[in-house]
Order: C-alpha cells, then sequence, then structure tokens
C-alpha cells in the first residue's frame, strides 16, 4: 500500500510530513486510506515516534483524523458535510464580491496576481498539490476583499476540509486552463463592475465543483 513513499535516510519530522502530504495530494494515499505507523516507518525508513508526529502534523493541518477503535486514516468528507461547506463558501465568497466596489486597491491586486499566479501553474503543469493551493488561494483573495480576519478564519477552515477531495477532483479532471479561464471571467466581470453577474457566475462555478467534488466521492 505504501511502496510508492520514499525518503532520504536523514529525514525530519517536517520532511515525513511533506512526503504523505505529497502522496495525498498525488492520490497514492486516497481518502479513507488508513495510516499504519509500522508500515509508514518501514516504507519512509524513520523511526515510528517520527511518523506519529509527522501525523500529529498534518491532524492538525486537517489532512488526517483520528478514527475511534481504528486508529488514523487520511481524511475522508461525507456528501452531507460537503454540501453544507459549499453553502458556507456560497455565502462568504458573495460578501467578497459585493465587497470589490469598496475594497482597498491591495485586496484587488491580490486578486488579480492570485489569478495569474494560478495561469503561470497552469501553464507550468504544476503538481496537483500546486494546482489546488493556487486555486484555493484565489477562492481566499476574493473573501479577502471584505478585509475581516474572522471571515477569512472560517474561509479557511472550510478550505481545510476540502482541499484533499478538491485536490483528486482536479487531478482527475485535469482541466486546471478550463479553471483558470473560469476565474478570469469572474475577474473581468469584477472590473466590470458588473456584481450581480459575478454573483450569478461565482455560483455556477461553486455549484459545478460541488457536483464533482460530489461525484469523486461516490467513485
Amino acid at each position: 500500500m505504501y511502496d510508492s513513499l520514499t525518503l532520504e535516510h536523514s529525514s525530519t519530522v517536517e520532511r515525513a510530513a511533506d512526503e504523505l502530504r505529497r502522496a495525498m495530494f498525488a492520490g497514492e494515499l486516497e481518502p479513507a486510506t488508513p495510516l499504519r505507523e509500522v508500515g509508514l516507518a518501514e516504507s519512509l525508513g524513520v523511526a515510528r515516534s517520527t511518523v506519529r508526529e509527522a501525523l500529529g502534523l498534518l491532524i492538525a493541518e486537517g489532512l488526517v483524523i483520528r478514527v475511534p477503535n481504528r486508529g488514523v486514516a487520511v481524511a475522508d468528507l461525507d456528501p452531507e458535510a460537503l454540501a453544507d461547506v459549499f453553502r458556507a463558501r456560497t455565502v462568504l465568497e458573495e460578501a467578497g464580491v459585493r465587497a470589490w466596489p469598496d475594497a482597498a486597491e491591495d485586496l484587488r491586486a491580490a486578486l488579480r496576481d492570485s489569478v495569474e499566479a494560478y495561469a503561470l501553474l497552469a501553464d507550468q503543469g504544476a503538481e496537483p498539490q500546486q494546482l489546488t493551493r493556487a486555486h484555493i488561494d484565489v477562492h481566499r483573495a476574493l473573501a479577502a476583499l471584505t478585509s475581516s480576519e474572522r471571515l477569512l478564519g472560517l474561509v479557511d477552515a472550510l478550505h481545510g476540509e476540502i482541499r484533499l477531495t478538491l485536490a483528486h477532483v482536479d487531478r482527475v479532471r485535469a482541466n486546471a486552463h478550463e479553471q483558470v479561464a473560469a476565474h478570469r471571467d469572474l475577474m473581468q466581470l469584477l472590473e466590470q463592475g458588473r456584481t450581480e453577474d459575478v454573483v450569478r457566475s461565482l455560483r455556477e462555478h461553486l455549484g459545478g465543483a460541488q457536483a464533482s467534488l460530489d461525484a469523486a466521492l461516490h467513485h
């Protein structure tokens, strides 16, 4: 199960966590996969205590969960929880859209930059983890237009719940360029001051993403 995991012998806890994180985003360790300390320690060439600490870091990030009476596993998300996440995302990101007209210029620039950074990674054929992070950064920058740190904290928590599933969908769809184009379209509508059109497009975009994630959960 863990044959694809490799690590230099001089590993630290952080590097062990990095390799596990990479394997999760690459689809080598799928949601709900059990993570056994002994097997992981053998594959990574490190002590069980190192694996235990690395798993602790990933639990704190929401990528790994403790399952009662079963140990530790890659985080999974049920369809009902997924729907709730997207309901919340829609409300929070629409708030960002409506804040655009009065938003500080540095926040507007950050949103523009995030879209172009995503485009650059797509052009470079970046790894799934990088593309997913860049994709999420665009939506975070949109919510950041509200200038609310508390709201951003909620956004980060929501993205933490879905980023592994989102990475799976991004990997399967392999349509990063289409996603970039969709985000550029949203950006153009914002620049034109067409707030209601942006809201409609955002709802369609998030609805499509939810449908894709839901399909992935039922795969």
